[in-house]
């Protein structure tokens, strides 16, 4: 094991400060712990000790990306296949044990992933951000992607993170990442510990199942469908100001799962998110008033 997945003592709580918005004349609703009880374990308590301190080690260590410039072929490419462009990039972490398929050639518009049982607990990031900090959102509401459940013998947790993320952790376990988890219906936001009571509307998945994970860029909210279903808001004023970040698609899985992650290549199940405001190519291409001084060196993405 590299030496930046020593184990550490002590327990983490990560730190969350107020963050307010550098436009508009009122500020944005400040970001504060959901107001649910935290539960101190899981429904499996699956996380390792080990796991969680070298999370914790990983970021001390790698600081988080700053928001970067997408490369003129990436645009063209998004022109061109507008929500196809948008992936699951493969992880070479060998706790995943499965296959990725990213179609880029006209076939579904979907992103298809099958696991077998001896996958452990790794996190999926998207090949290109949903929430990219340096780019104009004018007129746009949000981003929104979906994933269809076809199998899940074991936890999928759909929703976001910044990179880098450590692969082996859920998201929402760890800093400035969401997650619902479907095992036990809870929500996490840098939450290394239980998680959060989220919803009753959902009590099992079910093969054909769909759960969605969109984020409102006025209030900073993230929140989540099931089939078709706006559910209550799970998250609010995070990602913000949203120049200072880019922000992935995230889903977690374990275990022997397949489904399918639409990005808006076929339609939503949750109606609204077909309508260009929440389609997740609608605000790349053109750089955002608060970004045209940004310095041209920045690096772009090649993934």
């Amino acid at each position: 094991m590299p030496s930046f997945l020593k184990s550490l003592k002590g327990k983490f709580k990560a730190q969350s400060s107020s963050i307010t918005s550098s436009s508009g004349s009122e500020a944005p609703p400040q970001w504060a712990p959901a107001p649910e009880i935290s539960h101190k374990y899981g429904k499996w308590n699956e996380a390792l000790e080990e796991e969680f301190d070298a999370a914790i080690e990983f970021c001390n260590l790698y600081p988080l990306d700053r928001p970067r410039l997408l490369p003129s072929d990436t645009i063209d490419r998004i022109n061109a296949l507008g929500c196809k462009a948008w992936g699951i990039e493969v992880p070479i972490n060998p706790r995943f044990v499965g296959h990725i398929h990213n179609d880029r050639k006209g076939g579904p518009g979907v992103v298809t992933v099958q696991t077998r049982p001896e996958c452990k607990d790794v996190c999926l990031l998207s090949d290109l951000p949903i929430l990219a900090g340096l780019y104009d959102i004018q007129g746009k509401h949000g981003v929104y992607y979906e994933v269809h459940i076809t199998r899940m013998d074991g936890i999928i947790a759909v929703g976001t993170a910044c990179r880098p993320y450590p692969s082996w952790r859920l998201p929402g376990w760890n800093r400035m990442s969401s997650g619902f988890h479907l095992d036990d219906f809870r929500k996490f936001f840098e939450d290394s510990d239980g998680g959060r009571d989220y919803t009753d509307a959902i009590n099992r998945i079910n093969p054909g199942d769909t759960v969605g994970c969109g984020y409102e860029f006025q209030t900073g909210t993230i929140f989540y469908t099931y089939n078709g279903l706006r559910l209550p808001p799970a998250f609010s004023g995070v990602y913000m100001p949203r120049q200072s970040q880019d922000v992935f698609a995230a889903i977690g899985v374990e275990g022997h799962c397949e489904f399918e992650v639409n990005f808006g290549g076929e339609i939503f199940r949750w109606k609204e998110g077909n309508e260009w405001a929440w389609r997740v190519e609608g605000h790349i291409g053109r750089l955002s008033g608060s970004s045209r001084g940004v310095d041209e060196e920045l690096p772009a993405y090649h993934r």
